[in-house]
């Protein structure tokens, strides 16, 4: 059905002309994923001995390692899912297609309000759609959302460990350079309290493929008309490794 926006013209449809060519991996990955966007916590586990190389998706930007790991005796895959709606997606559907079918996603994110330290843990309930992918995996609507009781495991393994955390609304867009003044106003509007770029189509991938899907992030700079403030988010080697522990041990509990 031809409509006045493409974007709007989803197709259900689960067969397309392209495919994930996985022959290579196929059933041979772990069912339970780690899909870790700090490439310093993967280095430095790799370097421990902590991680494993057991394969790689490759794309023009080079070959992106399929790590394994083993914690309590269960193995779990781990590999960066790439930045971005699209390229994550892809990558998503590659694993899904191996067989992989649980996934916790860890990363940071920006924040809309001053109310949220660096480096505080947060959970997304729910995503705005403002990016492009998600549209082609789920109907038109205004949001997206994770695996409920994915999201359960993570705040039971937030709470055993003691680790204070905020369940939130992210706004997800593909456009960083084009948050406007007037957009985050109405984002904020809507309940948003951070913004990232990939949350929105995992969610929408995971959903349309049935397999489960959450995501744990921290708070990194402050998005705000006044001043942005990079806030050196990216130098938070504790909170990054902290949430990759967390990512894991959640994994384990789904």
């Amino acid at each position: 059905m031809k409509l006045e926006y493409p974007i709007l013209e989803f197709d259900p449809d689960p067969q397309a002309i392209l495919f994930p060519q996985v022959d290579s991996i196929r059933g041979k990955l772990p069912e339970k994923a780690v899909l870790c966007f700090f490439q310093d916590v993967l280095q430095e586990h790799l370097r421990n001995g902590k991680l494993e190389i057991v394969g790689s998706l490759k794309s023009e930007i080079g070959l992106n390692p399929i790590y394994v790991t083993s914690l309590n005796n269960q193995w779990i895959t781990v590999m960066h899912p790439g930045v971005g709606a699209a390229l994550s997606a892809g990558f998503l559907e590659r694993l899904i297609a191996a067989g992989v079918k649980k996934f916790i996603v860890c990363g940071g994110c920006g924040v809309l309000s001053e109310d949220l330290p660096v480096g505080h843990i947060l959970i997304p309930e729910s995503a705005i759609r403002d990016e492009g992918t998600s549209y082609h995996y789920l109907p038109p609507s205004r949001e997206s959302y994770p695996s409920r009781g994915i999201v359960r495991k993570i705040i039971k393994t937030l709470q055993k460990m003691n680790v204070p955390y905020t369940k939130v609304k992210t706004w997800t867009t593909d456009g960083f350079y084009r948050e406007t003044v007037a957009k985050r106003a109405r984002r904020v509007q809507e309940g948003c309290s951070i913004v990232e770029m990939e949350a929105a189509a995992l969610f929408a991938v995971a959903a349309f493929r049935h397999v489960e899907l959450a995501m744990v992030c921290y708070a990194g700079d402050l998005v705000i008309p006044e001043k942005w403030d990079f806030r050196e988010w990216d130098k938070r080697g504790d909170s990054r490794t902290l949430l990759f522990e967390i990512a894991l041990q959640s994994c384990l509990a789904s």
